[in-house]
């Protein structure tokens, strides 16, 4: 899945990991880069390099935030929701293929349990953090 993903979005020069900050930021617009980072489970520095290479083709800025001014919020620009809306499309095919074999429950249970899953992991990481720290 993550071959053929890959292999749709290179067309439009674009990393599978890249629309996944994409999406998160369509989602919801102006996090912070750790809070970024906290929900794609990727580490700060690959979020890091790869906000500067979508930062350079004009997709999202960074700008201080508000209230606290070591962290950056991370924004999608116009350019970047056009991108994410092309490069979403590119990838209803196979997205309708991976649905194909469930019912609409099915795929939704399992959806669902794969977000309980990556939920799981996130905690695990930030328990494992807390225990670097102390």
């Amino acid at each position: 899945m993550h071959r053929q993903t890959q292999s749709l979005l290179s067309q439009h020069d674009m990393t599978a990991d890249q629309y996944v900050l994409l999406a998160l930021l369509s989602i919801e617009d102006g996090v912070t880069q750790q809070e970024l980072t906290q929900r794609a489970s990727s580490d700060p520095n690959t979020v890091r390099a790869m906000l500067v290479l979508l930062e350079e083709k004009g997709l999202v800025v960074r700008k201080a935030h508000v209230t606290d001014r070591r962290a950056r919020r991370v924004l999608i620009t116009a350019k970047g929701r056009r991108k994410y809306t092309l490069l979403a499309k590119t990838l209803t095919p196979l997205q309708d293929a991976l649905r194909a074999p469930f019912s609409e429950p099915e795929a939704k249970a399992f959806v669902d349990a794969l977000q309980r899953f990556c939920g799981s992991i996130q905690q695990w990481e930030s328990d494992q953090e807390a225990h670097t720290f102390k």
